[in-house]
């Protein structure tokens, strides 16, 4: 089994970061990748929270589900899991974006997955290594609707956010979340922020995610876990709530996009 490797110093890279957006959609059954770009970061949206992040030869996945088997030609170097719910953890993709060396990267709490994929458990805070990516397990949980009821993401399962360091360009990735008070702790850390915009019964929504900009201070939003345009509306609405709030810029991509962060 892939141990996990513990971080020692690292000495942070400046990058310069020139943004170019590739508008043009790329339907699931045929995606070529045609939006990469040899030298950049490249961040490619999949369905709902799932997420491809591509830098040189290594290619890091979060929650992908319902992925076309032409993705067997895009193995993993690492697919890092937030929780079990289905529409974020799907073995049978797991199993068809496996290479020799990939890395399967779970919350400790998912205990029969970690065994059948011959994963590694985590909690927030913890670090690991994907070849020189650092990796950082994050906080992510939700709140119980009323005193009644159960949280759909209870704090004390200990599910993971994630931060892909890619020297020293940092992709945080919320999975369901609500807005948290922990996400104070990465105020101006963070370079690419991808946040869920609902619903707000599962996720934080419309102005909870304005709000956990605002705390986070990222320089690039980037939506994940919609349906349909819910994507297209919510930004119509927010943009320049987000951008006076925040001060970051706005990346509205559709399912199967490549956005490319060039490093010069």
């Amino acid at each position: 089994m892939n141990q996990k490797t513990i971080l020692g110093t690292v000495t942070a890279v400046v990058i310069v970061v020139a943004l170019a957006q590739y508008s043009k959609s790329q339907s699931a059954a045929n995606f070529d990748n045609s939006g990469f770009v040899d030298g950049a970061i490249n961040v490619t949206l999949l369905t709902n929270a799932g997420v491809m992040i591509e830098v040189g030869d290594q290619r890091i996945y979060i929650d992908p589900v319902d992925l076309p088997s032409s993705y067997s030609d895009l193995p993993a170097d690492a697919i890092l899991i937030t929780h079990e719910h289905g529409d974020h953890c799907q073995n049978e993709v797991i199993d068809m974006l496996q290479k020799e060396g990939t890395m399967n990267v779970f919350p400790s709490i998912m205990r029969a997955q970690i065994e059948q994929h011959d994963g590694i458990g985590v909690a927030p805070e913890d670090e690991l290594m994907v070849g020189d990516i650092r990796i950082t397990p994050f906080y992510m949980y939700t709140f119980a609707p009323d005193p009644s009821m159960s949280a759909s993401h209870p704090a004390e399962s200990q599910y993971t956010s994630y931060i892909v360091d890619i020297g020293g360009f940092t992709i945080f990735h919320a999975g369901d979340s609500k807005n948290l008070d922990e996400y104070r702790d990465l105020t101006g850390t963070i370079n690419v922020a991808m946040l869920p915009l609902g619903p707000g019964c599962q996720t934080m929504a419309e102005d909870e995610v304005v709000a956990a900009l605002g705390a986070i201070e990222p320089d690039y939003f980037i939506p994940i876990h919609f349906q349909g345009d819910a994507h297209d509306q919510f930004c119509s609405r927010f943009r320049g709530s987000i951008e006076a709030t925040a001060g970051c810029e706005v990346y509205n991509l559709d399912h199967y996009t490549t956005q490319a962060f060039e490093i010069t």
